[in-house]
């Protein structure tokens, strides 16, 4: 697999982000994820494929996700060679300060996220979601602060508006502190929402971006109903899938992506992963494959190159959505507020 320059900086990442939010069973957490014993197969299957790049977040299976993530890349690769992310923002605990981006929680979070890890640094550290209760200045000091101390190489932001990632940046660039190097965004085939404002930004000033939900959280597969559900785990019980998607518009899309796939012998998430890489500024797209299987047919579609033709099948069905997936949305407070309940 060949390596992409991570935006401005000097950091090489595979050209596909392994996601590992999949893994990691805990009660209270969502019922679609995989344990650990399925998790090392597919690691290893990713490392032996050349992917360096992981992406965790402290909410996933509220910690358990970093502690499985750390325990098998401790224990399949050299730390030196690949590149680690993880999050902060969302709901760890009860308390008013288990959340946020305080200094008080960004701190408390690299060295719980660490703990967890069984490591000394992350090479990025994103923000989950902006803060709006807490003031540019002590966000962004306090990012400075995590990079200054050694626990973290770059520091990243994830699915906010342009003008509030604009606003930050210019914050940090006044003080002399640390500014976002990557921008985790919303991005796929059937929300192209992030094109208005977020993307060209991100071109505009040299961040990486990694999509998160390349696929609409498995929609773009090919195996959902337009009722809502499907026939897989995750289809039957993703209440953001729900939110986010099932328009009518959204099947259109799906059509022409399954009519392509169709055409040159490729799977549906092929056609989806090769348009999302065709498009200005895409570094690393973040992939969630729970199965070996799954992992195989995303790093295909790297051999995928669409036609101008194709891609201008693909977009002609969109209809423009309201924003979704920047601050949480009542269904993710809702599933957050569960998870901080959640006892280890």
């Amino acid at each position: 697999m060949e390596f992409v320059r991570f935006g401005s900086t000097g950091m090489q990442v595979s050209q596909l982000c392994f996601g590992t939010m999949m893994f990691a069973k805990k009660a209270g957490w969502r019922n679609y994820t995989y344990g650990e014993r399925e998790a090392k197969a597919v690691f290893k299957a990713a490392l032996d494929l050349g992917i360096n790049f992981f992406d965790t977040a402290d909410v996933y299976s509220h910690g358990l996700c970093e502690e499985v993530t750390g325990k098998i890349l401790n224990s399949m690769a050299n730390r030196d060679e690949i590149v680690l992310a993880t999050k902060v923002h969302g709901a760890m605990g009860e308390g008013p300060n288990m959340r946020g981006l305080s200094r008080k929680h960004i701190f408390s979070g690299i060295d719980a996220s660490l703990k967890r890890l069984g490591m000394d640094y992350v090479d990025l550290y994103i923000i989950h979601r902006w803060d709006h209760e807490t003031s540019r200045e002590e966000v962004m000091e306090a990012l400075h602060d995590v990079v200054k101390s050694g626990k973290a190489r770059y520091i990243g932001a994830s699915s906010m508006f342009a003008w509030e990632l604009a606003k930050a940046q210019e914050t940090a660039k006044e003080h002399g502190w640390t500014k976002f190097v990557s921008m985790q965004n919303h991005y796929n085939l059937i929300y192209r929402e992030e094109e208005r404002e977020m993307m060209p930004l991100c071109i505009n000033d040299g961040l990486a971006i990694t999509p998160w939900s390349p696929l609409a959280r498995g929609f773009l597969a090919g195996n959902r109903k337009k009722r809502g559900g499907g026939s897989t785990q995750r289809a039957k019980n993703d209440a953001l899938a729900d939110n986010f998607y099932y328009k009518d518009a959204d099947f259109k899309i799906l059509d022409v992506v399954e009519e392509i796939a169709k055409e040159l012998g490729r799977k549906p998430i092929e056609i989806a992963l090769a348009w999302l890489r065709s498009k200005p500024g895409i570094t690393s797209p973040i992939i969630g494959p729970g199965k070996v299987k799954q992992l195989k047919e995303l790093v295909n579609s790297l051999s995928l190159k669409l036609t101008v033709k194709h891609i201008e099948r693909l977009e002609k069905p969109y209809t423009p959505k309201e924003i979704a997936g920047h601050s949480a949305s009542a269904v993710e407070s809702q599933q957050m507020a569960k998870m901080a309940l959640n006892k280890k």
